[in-house]
Parts: C-alpha cells; structure tokens; sequence
C-alpha cells in the first residue's frame, strides 16, 4: 500500500519540479553575472568529468582539455541547475518524511510508556488495597478474639478439617 503511494508522490513531485527548473534554466543565462558564475561552473564541471572518464578509460589525463563554448556551456549549467533542483526538492520531501516517520514513531513510543505507566500505577495501587485488606482482616481476628469470638474462626477451621477427612464406617 505504501509503496505505491510514494511512487505516485515521486511521480507528482517530479512533474510539479519540472516547470520549475525549466524556468531556472531559462533565468539562468539571462542575467550577466549568473551567466558568467554558471559559465565558471560548466567549464569546472567539464573538466572534472572529463578527466573522471579518461582516468576509467586509461587515456593521459595530462592532457590539455578544450573548455566548452559559452553557449553549451550555458546550456549545461542550466540542465544541471534544473536537475539540482528536482534533486534537492526530492532530498527535501525524504528528509521531511523520515523526520514526519521519527515523530509519529516518537509519539507512539511515548503513548506506550504512558501506557506501562499506568498499569504499574494501577498495580501498586491494587498492591495498597491488598495490603489494606489484610490489615483490616488483621484487626477484624484481633477484635474478634478479644471479644471471645475467637471460637468461630477455630470452628470454622475444624469443620473445614472435618469435612475433608474420609467418612469411617460405622
């Protein structure tokens, strides 16, 4: 059930990012000083991801690389300022739900020792009244035998004793 549900999300995600970053892009090489800072960085990135691929491929990496022209490497910034943006708004939404996870898991956690809580309460409470009942029950045989009455608990023994013995024959 719920992985369906995140895919529809990512899907939805992605579709409302896309305007979005295509509108970056466009803003992007209209402005000259963001053109000329994303014109610095799709030459930087060019020249790292070129050497990256010489280095798999075990070509010289001592090699001089030719920057890209400003055009391409417009285009380029752009493309990678619009899936950087698709990206972070994703890392986003996954960052807010573990946190949305961690808090309900949190509140769950707390609800149980509340739970725990109470019904440790609830037995030392029962633990007290026990304890009341046998001190009343206590006073009760005191008050009784010192009233002479002792004889009705001892007959109550005694028929309890009789009653469990075997009847003999006569």
């Amino acid at each position: 059930m719920i992985l369906p549900v995140m895919k529809l999300g990512t899907l939805v995600l992605k579709t409302v990012c896309k305007p979005i970053a295509n509108k970056l892009k466009k803003e992007a090489g209209r402005h000259p000083k963001f053109r000329q800072l994303i014109v610095n960085l799709a030459q930087a990135n060019h020249r790292i991801t070129t050497n990256v691929q010489r280095r798999i491929y075990g070509h010289a990496t001592d090699v001089e690389i030719r920057p890209l022209n400003e055009e391409k490497a417009v285009q380029a910034a752009s493309d990678l300022i619009g899936e950087l943006f698709v990206f972070s708004v994703g890392g986003a939404a996954l960052i807010f739900e573990v946190q949305r996870s961690a808090r309900s898991e949190a509140r769950k956690e707390e609800i149980r020792r509340q739970e725990i809580q109470a019904i440790k309460q609830k037995e030392e409470d029962l633990l007290k009244e026990v304890e009341q009942l046998k001190q009343k029950l206590s006073e009760i045989e005191q008050l009784a035998r010192s009233r002479g009455l002792s004889g009705i608990f001892t007959l109550r023994k005694d028929h309890a004793l009789e009653s469990t013995k075997p009847a003999t024959p006569a």
